[in-house]
């Protein structure tokens, strides 16, 4: 059994501020933030001064967990797109213009729907949540206003399913948004989802979307928000559509997005149970007829419920448990490379929480091979291999992994 060892992560620059920010969204003094943390007034006075420059992890995680954000938003979610700090890029612009149009724009002609189809449409749409999927936004940034567009002229044209592609595409909007840290816009480009899909024929589209609510809800800390959105549609999906496969897939998402707000709240027992009941839901999806097209219905099975309990252990400090849990994990073919990345992430945290440098490091190159664009997306990724390569001894492999992430000497 390896030795333990107290994990130290380098500071960043940004983190004081950022703890300043999100202990003032949580009505807290330092005072308050200390006692529900047990982290002492002066560490955090001297985070927030950026007169402390490294922090045990078990303390990170305490900030996080009393401010009730994951411990990627206190180190610092990195842009999903370059920006000069003299406002938005001609890329987010144009995002921003396609989920909110300019005010007086004329609305689109139907005569400009010509020649489009919903069906070359929806394939769009998957290609698109594809980069999205696999972290390619310069790529998703620059296709995304023009898919809206489209969406928009079929449903001017009023065709069948125009208006479910146009909340699909806004819901991808949401996401993205969330991912260049612009969670006010992702909300907007959500509920304009959600009006899209009330107008379609999909019943499970609009709960589909509430499952992002909940998520852009949390990245905000608005918990008690996500909570209750999640569980509203939720309680709707079961009381009419738990006969279908997507039925079923839907719903489980929405349990799980509960059972991460209630961890987050400090309700372990209830999101156990949450993630229990997904689970079996899970189960079930594997025993009824399969969807002839996947590739926009939610993303539910056993291997992401197996990832969410992984990452729950991990984060609330059961790093046994997340090890134990991911040993010998078989993950579904059509797990995106978002999800294998968090998995990875997580395990690599189980294996610094344990004092197994050499797991950390074996996990970290699986994550480079599977998932490079991702590894360099997260912060975590990097201030593990920080973490590592302040070590006196470098495992075998640390060197390569520091020098992708420019952690290197």
């Amino acid at each position: 059994m390896p030795s333990r060892r107290r994990t130290v992560y380098c500071v960043s620059k940004k983190l004081g501020s950022t703890l300043r920010r999100l202990r003032k969204l949580s009505d807290l003094t330092q005072e308050q933030l200390s006692e529900r943390s047990a982290v002492s007034v002066d560490v955090i006075r001297h985070l927030e001064q950026g007169r402390k420059k490294s922090a045990l992890l078990p303390t990170l995680h305490a900030l996080a967990d009393a401010l009730g954000v994951e411990l990627t938003t206190l180190l610092g979610d990195p842009p999903g797109a370059p920006s000069t700090g003299e406002g938005d890029s001609p890329a987010l612009v144009a995002v921003r213009r396609a989920i909110t149009p300019p005010l007086f724009s004329a609305l689109p002609d139907p005569s400009e729907a010509e020649g489009l189809s919903v069906s070359v449409l929806r394939d769009q749409i998957a290609d698109a949540w594809s980069d999205y999927h696999a972290a390619e936004f310069d790529s998703l940034m620059k296709s995304f206003p023009g898919i809206v567009m489209d969406a928009r002229r079929l449903v001017a044209a009023d065709l069948a399913g125009a208006q479910a592609a146009l909340g699909k595409v806004l819901q991808l909007g949401g996401h993205l948004a969330v991912r260049l840290g612009k969670t006010d816009l992702a909300l907007m480009s959500l509920e304009r989802a959600i009006a899209a899909a009330d107008a379609s024929s999909d019943p499970l589209l609009t709960p589909m979307i509430c499952n992002s609510v909940a998520w852009a809800y949390q990245r905000q800390n608005r918990l008690d928000d996500a909570t209750a959105v999640a569980l509203h549609a939720a309680a709707r999906v079961e009381r009419d559509h738990l006969g279908t496969a997507e039925g079923v897939r839907v719903w489980g998402g929405l349990l799980m997005s509960a059972a991460t707000s209630f961890a987050r709240r400090g309700d372990y027992d209830r999101a156990d149970e949450m993630m229990r009941t997904a689970e079996k839901a899970a189960e079930r999806v594997a025993k009824l007829p399969a969807e002839e097209d996947t590739r926009m219905v939610s993303v539910f099975s056993k291997s992401s419920v197996r990832i969410e309990r992984v990452r729950l252990a991990v984060q609330f400090g059961h790093p046994e448990e997340a090890l134990r849990l991911s040993k010998g994990m078989r993950l579904a073919k059509d797990t995106p490379p978002s999800w294998r990345t968090w998995l990875l992430l997580d395990v690599a945290r189980a294996h610094t929480d344990v004092g197994d440098a050499e797991g950390a490091v074996r996990t970290l190159k699986a994550l480079r091979r599977v998932t490079p664009t991702w590894m360099q997306h997260h912060t975590l990724a990097v201030a593990i291999v920080e973490d590592l390569w302040a070590l006196p001894n470098h495992p075998e492999g640390l060197r390569s992994l520091a020098e992708f992430l420019g952690v290197a000497d």
